[in-house]
């Protein structure tokens, strides 16, 4: 097989997380490591809920119904906007997450990293990411490799979601789905 050939686990490994679930690309910031904890399910479902009421909000306060926003108002929320753009960027690096590209569905992920040590397919790992860029606090999800492939710049894992809460899933496919949005409105825009 050529190098430029997927092996079947990895075509089997991105139907398995991408063939049926709505998915993004995007560079957020993530961390991986091997372990058989069930992370913080609860809290990512508090966390993903507060994420969507801020995206709800926003979007109501500039509709036609409400009005504009006095000026005031939007410059103390671009301020806003602003302050937690760099309390993230701060607190990523406490954390320690790089960003990465990843690509993401409710049933898993795909991420490149530099090196992926003892993260062979079948180990039971706990993803930690950061559902945006802005917001200073991570999910942590459990998971399990499904593939794994040497790319030019390191390592390419897909990671299948385990044992997930029925709210989490239903949490991350409204995330994803705003994710989703997001991009065809910023493609349109262009």
């Amino acid at each position: 097989m050529s190098p430029d050939v997927d092996p079947p686990q990895v075509y089997d490994a991105d139907a398995q997380l991408f063939g049926d679930s709505l998915s993004c690309d995007i560079d957020l910031p993530v961390a991986i490591e091997p372990t058989s904890s069930r992370g913080r399910q609860a809290q990512a479902v508090t966390l993903l809920h507060g994420l969507a009421q801020i995206e709800d909000l926003r979007k109501e306060e500039g509709s036609d119904e409400h009005g504009d926003l006095p000026l005031l108002a939007q410059r103390m929320d671009a301020k806003l906007d602003l302050i937690l753009a760099l309390v993230g960027r701060l607190a990523m690096r406490a954390d320690g997450l790089s960003e990465r590209p990843l690509r993401w569905s409710a049933a898993g992920l795909r991420v490149d990293l530099e090196s992926a040590g003892d993260l062979a397919p079948q180990t039971a790992a706990l993803i930690r990411l950061q559902p945006a860029a802005w917001l200073p606090d991570h999910l942590e999800l459990p998971a399990r490799v499904i593939a794994r492939r040497e790319i030019p710049v390191g390592i390419r894992l897909w990671l299948a979601f385990v044992d997930l809460r029925p709210d989490l899933v239903e949490a991350l496919d409204r995330h994803l789905f705003r994710l989703h949005r997001r991009a065809v409105a910023e493609q349109r825009r262009r």
